[in-house]
């Protein structure tokens, strides 16, 4: 007889914002739909309702005894990395023998790599049919922004992985809360490189306060820089490849402990 697959729980950092959460909520009864069979659940470290521990719930109420927890973030940021194992050990405390396993943060993939040049080309008219066309396009890649360096330091490999092979002027990166240089500042130093044409391009999956923000502060940037031409482009989204990329980093994960180390379990 084979073991059923673990099911799938999706983690979210968490939020104050309805609409960030919303778009949270909607892509996980969207991955669910699109894969039956397979017992979905999701909630966040903190802030936002559900939390983790009761989407833990909600599939041990369904008979799962075993799951895998893939991290629905671009970048992990040190606090989530070791609050996610605190809120799954949590979580599984009130029912015993339930075991789990967890995947990777979702970014910088190539597959989301791929959706960030389609939202600069849309941003841009439609592709950019001639390499001189993008020749004279900066980006402004701006990331979520943490008091964690190595986390900033991620939104500089996703914006060096944009840049290469792609033929843009140049990538560059800002942060909307937390760190520096802030979009204003990211801004002027696009035009202190010569920028021409500017996209800003929001490194987040939904919309949310922190990209309503980015694009408030690049609205505001251009209007006192009429000399400068500034875009902004749109979030990643519950795009295909989003879906496809949590799938692969769930089986990813059960492969890796499957070959590699038990679940961790919990039992009373």
């Amino acid at each position: 007889m084979t073991t059923p697959a673990p099911a799938l729980l999706i983690a979210g950092h968490g939020t104050r914002d309805d609409a960030g959460a919303e778009a949270f909520r909607d892509f996980v009864r969207e991955l669910g739909r699109r894969n039956p069979g397979l017992p979905v659940a999701g909630g966040f470290i903190e802030s936002s309702p559900p939390p983790l521990g009761d989407a833990v719930t909600a599939l041990a109420d369904q008979g799962v005894s075993r799951f895998t927890t893939v991290p629905l973030m671009l970048v992990s940021t040190g606090r989530a990395e070791g609050e996610l194992p605190a809120a799954l050990a949590r979580g599984t405390e009130r029912h015993a023998g339930i075991a789990y396993t967890y995947g990777r943060p979702l970014g910088p993939h190539p597959a989301l790599l791929s959706v960030l040049e389609r939202r600069l080309d849309e941003t841009l008219g439609g592709p950019v049919r001639t390499p001189r066309d993008r020749a004279e396009v900066t980006v402004l890649l701006v990331g979520r922004g943490s008091t964690d360096p190595d986390a900033n330091a991620e939104v500089h490999r996703a914006a060096r992985l944009l840049w290469e092979g792609r033929g843009y002027a140049g990538v560059e990166t800002a942060f909307a809360s937390l760190a520096a240089p802030d979009v204003p500042s990211g801004l002027d130093r696009c035009v202190r490189l010569g920028a021409r044409r500017i996209v800003v391009l929001p490194y987040f999956l939904f919309n949310g306060v922190l990209p309503d923000r980015v694009r408030l502060q690049t609205e505001g940037w251009a209007a006192a820089h009429p000399e400068a031409e500034v875009l902004s482009a749109d979030v990643i989204g519950p795009e295909p490849e989003l879906f496809d990329l949590v799938m692969d980093r769930y089986r990813e994960a059960i492969e890796y402990h499957h070959h590699d180390k038990p679940a961790h379990a919990h039992a009373h």
